[in-house]
């Protein structure tokens, strides 16, 4: 297959464009108007393409950095490399989907890890935290997890939106996936109220740390999918 071009593909972006889309994303922070099912549709024609994927990144445009995220090759970005890109993604969705569909796969994903979680920028520090939050789930082998449970108890209260959301994760992940530390994850989750009250659609579980960790311990116990 020939290479696709960076002024075709920024064309075929344009023409996904849709202004009631762009309306929803808005309100969530994210802005750009194209379907994110669309999206994967074009990446999964476009194939893996790391050299375009850099073109679209340098673009600075959301939809073109979540498509470049989608045809990338995770393991040929360097450390310095997503450091800088980490913390060039501002928006939501750009965010998310580096961290997870990126840095996650990347061989420089722990060194990341432990200094993000210690930077002042509250969104470089959220990354580490959800990189975190994934070690305690998949490889918690080495992780102080106390430690971790006494920084979220001091500064989840009080920390910026996305870095408390990242915080609350890996509070809730420790309380799912670890039962000698499942009391004092619930209690701390009650204790500081976060996402109490959080707007939950119907058959979705609340992202209230104790309720989490009480139905995914539940559907553990169940056999169901956690």
């Amino acid at each position: 297959m020939a290479e696709t071009t960076l002024a075709g593909t920024m064309a075929e972006l344009a023409a996904l464009e849709d202004p009631k889309t762009r309306e929803v994303n808005e309100k969530h922070g994210d802005d750009h108007g194209v379907n994110l099912g669309k999206l994967r549709a074009l990446a999964k024609r476009l194939k893996t393409q790391q050299e375009l994927a850099c073109q679209l990144w340098e673009t600075g445009d959301t939809a073109a950095r979540l498509l470049a995220i989608l045809i990338c090759r995770p393991k040929a970005f360097g450390r310095d490399e997503l450091d800088a890109m980490v913390r060039e993604a501002r928006t939501p969705k750009v965010h998310d989907w580096l961290v997870n569909y990126v840095v996650k796969k990347n061989p420089h994903s722990e060194g990341l890890r432990l200094d993000w979680s210690a930077d002042p920028d509250p969104v470089v520090a959220s990354a580490g935290w959800a990189l975190t939050a994934e070690r305690v789930a998949k490889r918690p082998e080495g992780l102080d997890l106390a430690g971790l449970l006494d920084v979220i108890e001091a500064e989840m209260k009080d920390a910026p939106e996305r870095l408390q959301w990242a915080m609350n994760h890996c509070l809730a992940r420790i309380g799912i996936e670890h039962a000698e530390h499942r009391a004092r994850a619930v209690d701390i989750g009650e204790r500081l109220e976060v996402f109490k009250d959080y707007p939950t659609s119907p058959g979705c579980t609340s992202p209230f740390a104790p309720v989490w960790i009480a139905e995914m311990v539940r559907r553990q116990h169940d056999g169901t999918v956690a």
